[in-house]
């Protein structure tokens, strides 16, 4: 039996296919989303048709197909017109149907014409990188040649590879299942703090809070592989980053509301709804716990989501619940109602300028006048952001 150009022990294949579907992950965190779906770096064109050609290869990804669908995803999120949104669709469907989920939005001309601009359009994209079975088949090929009848394992692994991580786990469980470092409108979440094998993927919340980030990792113990990579390029001069999550910067208390304070507010939004929960945390928790212990079926840390949770984003059943939950705590109410009132300051609206300051004037009157002493402590805060 043909053994290939190149012979190895099973535990060097076993590597091998780890590196190359490696390169995969790299190409596409780097190129298809950070690159060109975001456009938080700016790529040199020795890696940019790198990763085009390793995509066309171990893929076979259109990249308008692939920027178009991620951008729809981040635009509908978690609505009926997200792609793959397992709050929708179900976690089952998503994970096991990813890669079937991605082809037939992939069909979808107006998903491409609205949100596909600014991708490739060169002679390589229309005649040769739109053939994906051609990409696969080579890869096919060369597997075969370099590492003989065991190369057919490597290259299924090769194709199974993003479906299952990328299109199944990302798209699915991180929207699922996690930890959160921000408070986003959407369900995203941190899988684990350490973005390896799916190159800084895995660091959902982080991206969905800052989307136009090159980097994903935000907390001092989360690591993302990907920005290592591009920082390297960066080093070589074939990237260079354009946007990265901007750090909380603080002054002197205003006194007067004005638009700075407005912009530095919506700038820094993600910290300032991250801290409004930390700061009110403790004070929640004593009124939840009060409430339980009058009432022993009721269950804490359920009961926080409940009051830290926008309408929409809860079921019939758990909006009556909180509707009965705030009806008999004043101050969980005004926690609940003034969280809501601060997310209006950066929510899609056609609210004017001095409409929005004239909501904020409001809010930080309310909070320095509700006698909870958190809220206060919290209004000082608000009025320190600086851009």
């Amino acid at each position: 039996m043909f053994s290939g150009l190149i012979e190895l022990p099973w535990w060097g294949y076993c590597l091998v296919a780890l590196a190359l579907t490696h390169i995969t992950i790299a190409s596409v965190t780097i190129f298809l989303h950070r690159h060109q779906a975001h456009r938080s770096l700016d790529l040199h064109p020795i890696p940019s048709h790198f990763f085009r050609f390793w995509l066309w290869l171990t893929t076979g990804m259109v990249t308008k197909e692939w920027a178009a669908i991620h951008r729809k995803h981040h635009a509908k999120c978690e609505t009926v017109d997200d792609p793959h949104s397992p709050q929708v669709k179900g976690i089952r469907k998503v994970m096991l149907e990813g890669a079937e989920l991605y082809r037939t939005e992939a069909n979808n001309a107006e998903t491409l014409e609205r949100y596909g601009h600014g991708t490739p359009d060169d002679w390589l994209e229309h005649y040769v990188y739109r053939h994906s079975i051609f990409g696969i088949s080579l890869m096919l090929i060369l597997d075969v040649l370099f590492f003989g009848a065991i190369g057919l394992t490597i290259w299924a692994v090769q194709m199974i590879w993003i479906p299952f991580w990328a299109a199944g786990v990302i798209n699915g469980l991180a929207h699922y299942r996690g930890y959160r470092n921000f408070d986003c409108a959407d369900a995203s979440t941190n899988l684990v703090p350490w973005g390896i094998l799916i190159g800084g993927e895995e660091l959902h919340n982080n991206h969905h809070a800052f989307a136009t980030s090159a980097k994903l990792s935000a907390k001092w113990f989360e690591f993302d592989i990907g920005w290592m990579y591009i920082r390297i390029l960066e080093t070589l001069g074939l990237a260079k980053v354009r946007k990265v999550i901007p750090k909380p910067r603080f002054g002197e208390v205003r006194k007067v509301v004005d638009l700075e304070m407005l912009q530095a507010i919506i700038t820094h939004r993600y910290d300032v709804m991250t801290r409004y929960v930390a700061s009110l945390g403790r004070l929640c928790h004593d009124e939840l716990d009060a409430l339980g212990q009058r009432s022993p079926k009721l269950e804490i840390q359920r009961l926080r989501r409940l009051v830290f949770s926008g309408i929409d984003d809860l079921g019939e059943r758990d909006r009556a619940e909180r509707a009965l939950l705030l009806a008999r705590s004043s101050r969980l109410a005004t926690i609940a109602s003034m969280r809501e009132e601060l997310i209006a300051l950066w929510a899609r609206s056609n609210a004017s300028r001095d409409q929005l300051l004239t909501q904020l004037r409001a809010w930080l009157d309310r909070a320095e006048a509700s006698g909870i002493q958190q809220l206060q402590e919290f209004s000082l805060r608000l009025r320190r952001y600086a851009v």
